[in-house]
């Protein structure tokens, strides 16, 4: 028999989802991870206890069941929307990553309105207003509160796009997560070029837009030895919880 795993990075636990080919659930597990509220109005984790759940929780998968690793035919991730990853050039995580449910940017949501004219001239670029948990308004605010740790970002992920990363070595997001961002022309399905120019942005901070359904990679040889999955299954680039809860509700 062949199976499909989906992770989802949710905000409080990774669970891993094995299927048959015909969408039988064969076995669901999660592990949890902590969430930190240092000042009020703040929500961080740290994108290296996703990636210690996501490990364990495949292996638990392969274990527990009655399944050889090379019966698992591909492997595709949904997470939580908005939050963001800051990497340095050596991939390295730079600071905690700020979740979807942070609420310290309202100022520079104001500030992005300030910056483009408005609320229309915002939703002619991204079809979106300005939310204090988009990623954005979490750009300008690490940029203005945090300047020697901008200095360092090399990459910014968010969080399913993050730990793909580490299954693939290969750097992408795709549609569903990068509109949710505040700075991808849904329309056009490609970065904003104008509104990264008028926040001052530089594009290539932001990885390369796959569809959800695109091949993003392969497992490494090096995460296959760490987790039991068959050396180069094919991961799908995946898509955004909300996004992907829509499709599966039908």
């Amino acid at each position: 028999m062949s199976y499909l795993l989906g992770l989802d990075i949710g905000t409080s636990g990774v669970k891993a989802l094995l299927i048959s080919v015909e969408g039988k659930i064969i076995s669901s597990k999660t592990v949890l991870y902590p969430l930190a509220t240092p000042h009020s109005g703040w929500a961080e984790q740290s994108p290296y206890d996703w990636w210690e759940a996501t490990v364990k929780v495949i292996k638990e998968t392969i274990s527990n069941d009655p399944i050889n690793s090379c019966q698992i035919k591909g492997i595709s991730l949904s997470g939580q929307m908005h939050s963001s990853v800051f990497l340095d050039r050596q991939m390295k995580v730079i600071r905690p990553a700020i979740l979807w449910s942070d609420t310290r940017t309202s100022e520079q949501c104001q500030e992005i309105y300030t910056k483009v004219g408005g609320l229309n001239q915002l939703i002619y670029y991204v079809s979106n207003p300005a939310l204090e948990g988009f990623t954005a308004p979490k750009i300008l605010w690490l940029k203005e509160k945090e300047p020697e740790n901008y200095q360092k970002v090399k990459y910014i992920l968010l969080p399913k796009d993050y730990i793909r990363y580490r299954l693939t070595n290969e750097l992408f997001t795709e549609v569903s997560d990068a509109a949710g961002t505040l700075l991808f022309d849904v329309l056009k399905k490609r970065w904003s070029t104008s509104l990264l120019k008028k926040l001052e942005i530089d594009q290539d901070l932001l990885p390369p837009v796959l569809n959800s359904f695109d091949l993003a990679g392969r497992i490494t040889k090096n995460i296959a030895e760490q987790t039991g999955l068959k050396f180069k299954t094919p991961v799908i680039a995946g898509g955004a919880d909300n996004a992907c809860g829509a499709v599966g509700s039908g």
